[in-house]
């Protein structure tokens, strides 16, 4: 254990302290924006269902397309294999067999217009209509293989099937040449028949959307409508309660969503019940204890005024003074415990600071009250820094109470001692403080720390609210506290107490040269 420092009876006990200027929001909290949570549903299922309503038009476009060109296009096919089967070679000559009364069936159509012709190999035109352009193919597909292409005849684009004929199939006498040569077959048509098609199968699709949409709409509407009743009728329950009503809310209609909100709600009121209750009972406990320091102060002066010997007049106004001055410590312990339990890390965050200069400030405060009762007040320091996070203001506050209470417990001649230490290995530090007083018996170590709870017999003056601000403020560091018996006292009468406060550590406690 570290030497123990005795505290000089001259040093600074009455060095005020300059009061921390208040810190204000240098930004205002941003406001937000109400928002509807149907209006939220809402917009998250029509507007996708809105951008996807124009691309499932696109795509009925394209299939519609597609389903009308293959009828056509085999009825294309069709045309222009009965017109390759009549091209012939005959005495090096393409010639073509089709009749006139062929070639009108095959014009015969009475919306579309209708278009043949049969080139040679060399690609003169041996009939037809020589609108048809020429296949922009580098190379000839396989022959007797029908090719479809869309091209423009006279500005009208048109569907194209053309064949390549192999001429050598074809020819009346045997040939000695075996090099290839293909005719080239092409049927075309305008595009009127099948834009009716796809048209109408457009109409066929997107016509029941246009009146399946709105009745979609709507139907989503009153689902939603329907769905979100339970909340309005949550909000109704809510407001037609008593403002003192903090009972639980009924979360038997309670939909499974919205269960977890309404136990949360539950935990609220809870705690506010319990936080009222625990106000209720400390305005009533504060306003009895403050009758007797109230009723002797005007009794005293009633009787001040009465008499008229100065000598009991002195009397009456010393024992004024002394009302007084109780009145205004269980004032300032009230003020003082208020505090403490407002205070929460969000309005005023813990920070770090080294715990022995801390201390060792505050029992310097205590050296003239110490004098003045003939105690020995002591201090104790390790030689390394004990960091710890923690409110300066609070831990002062603890460290007062816990200093008063010793003092007024410690009869005249007794010892007084308050101690900082640490433990690395466990990352706790501990302020201790000490007496040689009579003790507290263990069936009072719960209930001292009750407001204004007073140990019957001590004798001893005071609004029994010190210990009550310790526990508070204790509880907001995160702190314990211990009651044990002083291992220093050998009286069995006195066996002391030792009040013990373990904080966590902040950071490790390095060592350095030299004293605090």
């Amino acid at each position: 254990m570290p030497d123990a420092q005795r505290l000089d009876a001259q040093a600074d006990a009455g060095t005020p302290h300059k009061p921390m200027a208040p810190r204000t929001n240098a930004t205002q909290p941003e406001e937000r924006t109400q928002r509807s949570l149907f209006g939220e549903i809402l917009d998250w299922m029509l507007v996708p269902l809105l951008l996807l309503w124009p691309l499932s038009i696109a795509i009925t476009y394209l299939v519609a397309k597609s389903i009308a060109n293959e009828p056509f296009d085999r009825a294309l096919d069709d045309k222009v294999t009965v017109v390759a089967q009549q091209v012939k070679e005959v005495n090096g000559k393409v010639v073509t067999r089709l009749t006139g009364a062929a070639t009108d069936i095959l014009h015969a159509d009475d919306i579309d217009n209708v278009y043949y012709q049969v080139r040679n190999p060399l690609g003169e035109i041996v009939e037809g209509d020589g609108e048809i352009p020429l296949p922009k193919d580098l190379e000839a597909p396989p022959p007797w293989s029908t090719q479809y292409r869309y091209d423009f005849i006279r500005n009208t684009e048109v569907r194209i099937a053309y064949i390549y004929v192999d001429l050598h199939k074809t020819q009346t006498s045997p040939q000695l040449s075996v090099e290839p040569r293909l005719a080239l077959v092409q049927v075309a048509e305008t595009l009127d028949k099948r834009s009716q098609l796809v048209n109408q199968i457009i109409k066929g699709v997107i016509v029941p959307e246009f009146i399946i949409l709105p009745i979609a709409l709507v139907l989503v509407w009153f689902a939603l409508t329907r769905g979100l009743r339970p909340l309005a009728e949550l909000q109704q329950r809510i407001r037609e309660r008593r403002p003192d009503d903090l009972s639980p809310i009924d979360s038997g209609y309670v939909p499974e969503e919205i269960l977890p909100l309404v136990g949360s709600l539950n935990e609220m009121l809870e705690r506010l019940s319990q936080s009222i209750k625990i106000q209720k009972r400390f305005i009533a406990d504060a306003a009895h204890q403050m009758k007797t320091p109230l009723a002797g102060m005007r009794m005293q002066s009633e009787l001040a005024l009465r008499q008229t010997d100065q000598v009991e007049i002195h009397k009456s106004l010393e024992q004024l003074a002394k009302s007084s001055k109780s009145a205004t410590r269980m004032i300032n312990q009230l003020l003082a415990l208020a505090r403490a339990e407002n205070q929460t890390p969000t309005t005023r965050p813990l920070q770090p600071l080294e715990l022995s200069e801390l201390a060792r400030d505050t029992v310097q405060e205590w050296v003239q009250t110490s004098f003045n009762k003939k105690i020995d007040l002591g201090f104790e320091q390790p030689d390394y820094h004990i960091m710890v996070n923690g409110d300066a203001i609070m831990l002062r506050e603890l460290l007062n109470n816990l200093i008063d209470n010793a003092l007024n417990y410690t009869p005249a001649g007794g010892h007084a001692t308050v101690r900082v230490r640490a433990d690395d290995e466990a990352r706790l530090a501990f302020l201790e403080v000490e007496d040689t007083g009579p003790g507290i018996a263990p069936h009072e170590h719960k209930r001292i720390f009750e407001r204004f709870y007073r140990i019957l017999g001590s004798n001893v003056e005071g609004s029994g609210l010190g210990l009550a601000i310790v526990r508070e403020i204790a509880q907001q560091h995160g702190a314990e506290i211990d009651i044990l018996t002083n291992p220093n006292c050998t009286n069995p009468k006195a066996p002391g107490c030792l009040m013990r406060i373990t904080l966590p550590l902040e950071q490790p406690a390095p060592f350095f040269d030299g004293s605090i």
